[in-house]
């Protein structure tokens, strides 16, 4: 989850605090989702699975940054953000620091499947293994680590129902 985490001239300045957060569920036209292969710098073992995204620079919206990072992270930027569809906080150790995020997810559909990672930072290029698209039910039987940890619930919620009237907050996730 936290290889969104920027350091360095020009990215998020981050120094502790809450760390607003925009992230992006970008399904294809086959309803699978995309998830970037993250794990800690010096620990490839110790990896996860998450949504692209990550944190506002300077005094930019969390639809710029979804769209900025998503571009940065995958290449895609064929994408029309739709509404927030989960809002939750998170905290977590990475790469030798604690993060307190605040994250909003956005959805989003594109017909582009071919991933790049063209705006990596330094750390992100130490962390970020690569990206996959899942199906519900690949989901479902992983035994990776993803987060947010009930993505396949609410992947098969928003697959069944649609998009929710407001946002749903999600229960606080602790690492």
């Amino acid at each position: 989850m936290p290889a969104e985490a920027r350091t360095g001239a020009g990215s998020d300045p981050y120094e502790g605090g809450l760390r607003k957060v925009a992230r992006v569920v970008l399904l294809d036209p086959r309803d699978r989702i995309l998830l970037l292969h993250g794990h800690e710098p010096d620990d490839p073992a110790d990896d996860w699975w998450f949504t692209p995204g990550g944190g506002l620079e300077g005094a930019e919206t969390r639809e710029e940054a979804a769209l900025r990072e998503l571009a940065e992270e995958t290449g895609i930027t064929e994408v029309e953000l739709g509404p927030v569809l989960w809002r939750r906080r998170c905290s977590f150790p990475f790469a030798g620091r604690r993060w307190d995020q605040d994250e909003w997810y956005y959805l989003a559909r594109t017909t582009r499947t071919e991933t790049e990672a063209v705006g990596l930072t330094e750390l992100e290029r130490r962390s970020v293994a690569g990206a996959r698209w899942w199906t519900c039910q690949e989901l479902t039987r992983a035994h990776e680590t993803v987060y947010p940890t009930r993505l396949a619930e609410l992947l098969r919620t928003l697959l069944d129902e649609g998009p929710p009237a407001g946002p749903v907050t999600l229960d606080p996730e602790i690492v």
